[in-house]
């Protein structure tokens, strides 16, 4: 579904050149269900930028569903974003002035569907969030897991092969949190690849694998599907 291969990225900053990813190699298989973690500075929102097409690479290969993701205009990156990807951030990013199912119902508006259809669709899935009675309520008369939950909603209308979610439960309280990442492990075990951003150790083991960055490489990856002695099993990263 995803591969990385020597990956670098660069900015500048003034007349300062800033090396934040130092050659990332990583492949995700499709219906993974992945977390990456570090610290500020590791890079991890940078390479979510370019796993989501945000951002252009400088260097290395970027392989997404069996195309090569090279530097490509906006409205190319926008149409791939809108026919493979969904996203999901911490702030929520509802518009204030539109109720939750015009927000989910959104991005089909990008995709010239008819207002009657999109707004059906959008009903039918904050069904399946069990926020169908809410739908005419706006975002300020929701709970955090309420917009959470309209947010994964508006990210799924598109039917994505991939979510990438930005810290989902940053901004949430630990049993709301709970409650979001099993609606993440359930769409994920219905096929779709779900890649995690988190700073959360407790979030980041409910994934199958713990991507570690640090400084901009890969520091190690933890497989939290092979258990020794119930403990899971660390992979470090040659350099």
């Amino acid at each position: 579904m995803i591969r990385l291969q020597n990956i670098h990225k660069s900015y500048i900053t003034g007349t300062n050149k800033l090396h934040v990813l130092k050659g990332i190699d990583l492949h995700i298989k499709e219906g993974e269900l992945l977390s990456i973690m570090g610290s500020s500075g590791s890079g991890k929102s940078t390479l979510l930028n370019i796993l989501g097409l945000l951002d252009n690479h400088d260097d290395g290969v970027y392989v997404l569903n069996n195309e090569e993701i090279k530097s490509m205009s906006e409205t190319k990156a926008a149409k791939l974003r809108n026919n493979l990807l969904g996203f999901v951030f911490q702030s929520f990013n509802l518009i204030s002035f539109k109720n939750a199912m015009e927000n989910v119902a959104l991005p089909l508006y990008y995709q010239k569907v008819s207002r009657k259809k999109r707004n059906k669709l959008a009903l039918e899935y904050l069904d399946k969030m069990g926020l169908k009675e809410w739908a005419h309520h706006m975002p300020n008369e929701l709970s955090g897991g309420q917009k959470q939950r309209v947010a994964i909603a508006r990210a799924m209308i598109t039917q994505p092969k991939i979510i990438l979610a930005d810290e989902p439960t940053g901004a949430l309280d630990s049993t709301t949190s709970i409650e979001v990442m099993d609606l993440l492990k359930e769409i994920n075990q219905s096929g779709i690849t779900v890649i995690i951003v988190t700073h959360e150790n407790d979030i980041a083991h409910m994934t199958d694998r713990i991507i570690n960055l640090k400084d901009g490489i890969i520091e190690s990856i933890i497989d939290n599907n092979q258990i020794n002695n119930t403990e899971s099993v660390k992979i470090p990263i040659q350099e």
